[in-house]
């Protein structure tokens, strides 16, 4: 008798370019200066400031025809640690399950 070999079928990569930019809905504090411009600054209820977010829930920087941000050389200190592919990543991604179907 053969044994059919078993062959394990990768995940689909998690990268920023096949993202539906679910972390660009998040709140993100300014908590350093990384050269933010200004007119994507916003205060938040208790005085701090906060990336600007639009009526939708967007990020103002994020660019909607891209889905990628439009300052990413600038982008805050909190964007460039939430590590791509990381836990908190992908329960993000799982929460917009519906945009990768």
């Amino acid at each position: 008798m053969k044994t059919i070999p078993l062959h394990e079928i990768p995940a689909p990569a998690v990268t920023c370019s096949t993202c539906a930019a679910c972390c660009c809905q998040l709140e993100v504090m300014l908590i350093t200066d990384t050269g933010v411009p200004e007119r994507f600054i916003d205060t938040d209820d208790w005085g701090g400031e906060v990336m600007l977010r639009l009526d939708d829930g967007w990020c103002a920087a994020l660019d909607r025809d891209s889905m990628m941000c439009s300052i990413y050389e600038k982008r805050p200190l909190i964007c460039r640690e939430f590590e791509m592919g990381a836990p908190e990543c992908l329960e993000e991604r799982q929460g917009i399950a519906t945009a990768y179907r």
